[in-house]
């Protein structure tokens, strides 16, 4: 029994070529794995057997109302068990998911829906005032993520007609939007082949098996954590735990003692924040970490290594970073450290891993080396400095955005390579080193290429400072600058008093700044941020909202 079970778990690599496949793979060879849980509790979560009963459940209600094969199924909730399940019982049966950002507004709920002519939404109690009555009355069927009850359902539709289907490898699994706020919305089109094989991708980048514990800390939604913290541990057997709240610090830290995780999903952001806001002030508060520090760094990393691997539970072996690009400063620590990172990089439209750097041949700013079964290169190579675009084939690549064959077409090259949109460098080794987005460089006014996240690099790691970005207005380059909660007491202190240290702490900035990059990068102003930066689901800044300009603490103050 044992050796027919090792020879099924081998030739799953061929045999599952859709998202049907994989469940029906995970539900009968995992039946009594458990599959997902609640951190806190083993109420609302499902072995696999479980869950296979949960979905084609769900899929016979789905039917009785008439929704069939190619027809949209909306997912708007917060991460919890019940996704999977609203997931699984839409595209194991030829259904199309339409999962939306948790962090959507109305407007782009309302757009999303119309753009991709949903028929079904599930959506969470939480969520549900984002759901417009003009929606709720188009829509067929809107169920509740958290019990599955039906919230309106449109009888006359309860036919029984709808007609579940097998899904192939090519037809359409999702559509997933990365965009909806202007109505202009840009559907990515992920196939079953698609998604599969970026699962199998995934195995050959980092194997996983049936023991190990996954910790969901990301939206569900956003493909980095659908494929890899989803589908993966679907593909292992492997059991994930989610969170009933936002992942705020005290969360974490509880959950990562009971979970005890192997494996976890982040985006740069929460690493930089452990690093900045525990690692570096431990330090300073410490004589001895201090000396340390200037004399033996790599003993100091190590040691603070250990202690990091502790709080994050003590039995982590992988700890993926992908979404954007990770500080260099942080990745130098993290590798002293020999703390179990990883960098993974993708795009939504790749379903999404491309490349990936861990164990041996990570080396600080580079993503590393094509993942498997992927081939990436760089296109329009500038002769002079070796940079070029990413550009990428595989299996894993979107069949395109929906209803929009012009935008498709623009991010194809003529022989049929995906265009990322990312300028890198390749080194002696063939690794990649991301430069930064095309559509954020910067034309100096000599023509040099001016990436802006590298200068943002330099300003993060400035004491005060907890994110920044780089923009240009009017030919010259200003920096807007989100300062630490503790930086200045505003409620405390008097408006003279405010602009003074303002005004001292800007110039020291701007200093330090232009000490550390080079000419052609010189800030000339800096503008301290009265609002947190508006983020994507990866934590990313949406910088188009901030090319013009935007509320300052010193209009603020002046307004008042």
């Amino acid at each position: 029994m044992i050796q027919v079970y090792k020879r099924i778990k081998r030739m799953r690599e061929k045999y599952i070529d859709t998202l049907a496949k994989l469940y029906e793979f995970a539900t009968t060879v995992y039946s009594k794995n458990q599959y997902t849980q609640w951190y806190d509790t083993k109420e609302g979560g499902y072995t696999y057997s479980q869950f296979k009963l949960k979905c084609d459940s769900i899929s016979k209600k789905l039917t009785q109302y008439g929704i069939g094969a190619g027809d949209k199924v909306a997912i708007l909730s917060q991460s919890m068990p019940n996704w999977s399940v609203a997931f699984f019982s839409t595209v194991s049966f030829g259904r199309i998911a339409i999962p939306i950002l948790p962090d959507s507004s109305e407007n782009e709920v309302t757009n999303i829906l119309n753009h991709s002519e949903s028929k079904v939404m599930f959506v969470s109690q939480k969520l549900a005032s984002k759901l417009s009555k003009e929606c709720m009355d188009k829509l067929t069927l809107v169920i509740e993520m958290d019990t599955f009850d039906i919230l309106k359902a449109d009888d006359e539709k309860f036919t029984c007609d709808g007609r579940a289907s097998i899904p192939t490898p090519e037809d359409i699994a999702a559509i997933i939007y990365t965009s909806g706020t202007t109505g202009s919305a840009k559907g990515v089109v992920l196939s079953h082949r698609n998604l599969a094989s970026n699962v199998i991708t995934c195995y050959h980048s980092c194997p996983r098996g049936e023991k190990d514990r996954w910790l969901s800390i990301l939206p569900m939604a956003h493909t980095l954590e659908m494929t890899l913290c989803m589908l993966y541990p679907m593909y292992c057997g492997a059991t994930v735990y989610y969170l009933p709240k936002p992942p705020v610090a005290s969360l974490l830290l509880k959950a990562m003692k009971v979970v005890k995780p192997t494996t976890i999903l982040s985006v740069p952001l929460i690493i930089e924040k452990v690093y900045r806001n525990s690692v570096l002030p431990t330090i300073k508060k410490s004589r001895t970490l201090t000396w340390m520090n200037e004399n033996m760094n790599g003993l100091m990393c190590r040691i603070i290594g250990m202690k990091l691997k502790k709080t994050f539970g003590g039995k982590i072996s992988f700890f993926g970073i992908g979404g954007a690009k990770l500080d260099p400063e942080v990745e130098a620590f993290l590798l002293k450290a020999k703390f179990p990172y990883a960098i993974g990089y993708g795009l939504t439209e790749t379903s999404p891993l491309l490349g990936y750097s861990m164990n041996g041949w990570r080396k600080v700013g580079s993503f590393g080396y094509p993942v498997y079964n992927v081939k990436l290169k760089l296109h329009d190579t500038n002769p002079e400095t070796g940079e070029g675009e990413i550009v990428a084939k595989g299996p894993n690549v979107m069949l395109g955005y929906y209803k929009d064959p012009q935008r498709t077409k623009s991010v194809f090259t003529e022989d049929g390579w995906f265009r990322t949109n990312d300028l890198a460098v390749m080194d002696e080794k063939g690794r990649f080193f991301i430069k930064g987005r095309r559509n954020n460089m910067i034309l100096g006014p000599s023509g040099e290429n001016i990436y802006p996240e590298e200068i943002e690099s330099v300003i993060n790691n400035v004491e005060g400072v907890a994110e920044s970005i780089v923009v240009e207005r009017n030919g010259r380059l200003v920096a807007l600058v989100q300062l630490d909660e503790n930086m200045i007491e505003w409620n405390k202190e008097s408006e003279d008093k405010i602009y003074e240290k303002l005004d001292k702490y800007k110039a020291k900035l701007l200093g330090l700044v232009n000490r550390n990059v080079n000419k052609t990068s010189q800030v000339s102003s800096v503008e301290v941020m009265k609002e947190p930066f508006e983020k994507t689901a990866t934590q990313k800044i949406r910088r188009f909202k901030y090319k013009d300009s935007a509320p300052t603490v010193e209009e603020e103050q002046k307004s008042k």
